[in-house]
């Protein structure tokens, strides 16, 4: 025991004893008492118009959804808020789940060839925060990032975790993995230079270790090139690439690791082998056939039509300078992918939204909603593509995708019908990610 002495030590012990004997007097007042435990949870409360049933596909009239924090507490017909409540008024709109963008690449701009060797990681990093923020104003509060140098994905997703920029919530894949000269490898240096891409790796052991490795670093997905690509040099999109046991082997691997898997593929026998070796997703399916549909189908695996960059890059072609030998690859897709997936979603193939936004500015995302209508899926199954499917895919079928309570209050709103007008999608007037609101131009 320590004892003080001296007048300021008597000084200390009256003190002492009065703030105790005054801690215990306002602790033994049940009011006070409870004030002191905890503060009143504050509440939002948002009155919708209308309201998008993203399980049912359905509009639903005058419903408020009530907000604690980061989730929803309840959704159901109009309540009027208490006094301390936040009321957010959108009974003029049409209030639906945020949206989710299942194949981007928010570290990258639509610069091609040989422009791409100057970019340098860290500026790759910074344009992924100032994409991030065009993505999530578009209305996009989720995203899978699927391909990005040096894990300059990974930083960013944990700088939008840590509160440091704005964007979507973020799965990154870091390093996409590739055969050796493959799309997923970098083709457009001599001999000399040495140069190979971070995720190339060959072989059943091969794979395995860089499974591992970016799983290491940070990657909550795996993504691989189970074909050549169109953006790519020296690759044919139509081609397999890695084998069916490199591909067993790596699924295997990442899936026993609590990862899912994202598969490019255009070519109709890689679709096949990666959908037989266990792929969660097919990435594009530009040359998807009928054996191709009917293995998807089989396997349950989800398709991720990027259709809409074959009309941006076609259109601006001239503008942005699109080397000759990746032009003639693209004219050569963009000739078949659209009927072919039409053929896969009409044939009830499970889709997921994605875009490949990186190929065409960031915050045009939307714009693929009115083709994937004119491919063959009504309004409401294009909006459930990109919210409970994706969610699905994603693995975040918990948290977000639908207006459900216990899930992120990730909410958007659009002024009018968007079942009557899908395009209405490509113009969201409010933005709400994890209860913060981050764009409000809704008419009063």
């Amino acid at each position: 025991m320590t004892t003080t002495h001296g007048a300021h030590g008597i000084c200390l012990s009256l003190l002492s004893s009065l703030s105790l004997s005054l801690m215990a007097a306002l602790c033994s007042h049940p009011a006070l008492a409870a004030e002191t435990d905890s503060a009143p949870a504050t509440r939002t409360l948002i009155q919708a118009g209308k309201l998008f049933d993203a399980h049912t596909g359905k509009l639903r009239s005058n419903q408020t959804i009530v907000i604690e924090g980061e989730q929803i507490v309840s959704v159901g017909a109009h309540q009027d808020g208490k006094p301390g409540d936040t009321v957010i008024d959108l009974s003029n709109a049409t209030v639906l789940p945020g949206l989710i963008d299942a194949h981007t690449h928010l570290t990258g701009e639509p610069k091609f060839g040989y422009e791409e060797l100057g970019i340098s990681t860290p500026r790759a990093a910074l344009t992924g925060a100032k994409n991030a923020r065009i993505t999530l104003l578009a209305g996009f509060t989720s995203v899978r990032d699927v391909g990005a140098p040096a894990y300059a994905d990974v930083a960013l997703r944990d700088a939008i975790d840590a509160g440091d920029v704005p964007g979507p919530h973020m799965i990154a894949s870091g390093a996409a993995l590739g055969i050796t000269g493959g799309h997923c490898d970098n083709n457009l240096q001599p001999y000399e230079a040495h140069a190979q891409a971070d995720g190339i790796a060959d072989g059943v052991e091969g794979v395995q270790k860089k499974v591992r490795e970016v799983i290491k670093y940070g990657a909550s997905v795996i993504k691989f090139c189970a074909t050549g690509g169109v953006l790519s040099k020296g690759d044919d999109p139509e081609a397999s690439q890695y084998t069916f046991d490199e591909m067993k082997a790596l699924v295997a691997d990442a899936h026993r690791l609590g990862r899912k898997v994202a598969a490019h593929a255009h070519g109709g026998d890689g679709i096949i082998l990666a959908s037989e070796a266990g792929v969660d997703s097919i990435e594009h399916g530009s040359y998807i056939d009928a054996k191709g549909i009917a293995t998807l189908k089989k396997n349950g695996t989800y398709m991720v039509p990027t259709i809409y960059l074959n009309t941006w890059l076609l259109d601006n072609a001239d503008k942005i300078g699109l080397p000759e030998f990746y032009l003639k690859k693209e004219k050569a897709v963009a000739a078949v992918s659209f009927k072919n997936m039409s053929n896969a979603i009409k044939a009830g193939v499970k889709i997921a939204f994605g875009t490949d936004a990186a190929v065409y500015p960031h915050g045009l995302n939307a714009r693929q909603f009115a083709m994937y209508v004119q491919m063959g899926m009504t309004p409401a199954q294009a909006i459930q593509s990109a919210t409970v499917n994706a969610a699905d895919l994603l693995g975040w079928a918990d948290q977000t995708g639908a207006l459900d309570a216990g899930k992120w209050a990730d909410i958007i709103a659009v002024s009018g019908d968007p079942l009557a007008d899908i395009t209405l999608l490509e113009n969201v007037q409010f933005v709400m990610k994890a209860g913060a609101v981050y764009k409000n131009n809704v008419a009063k």
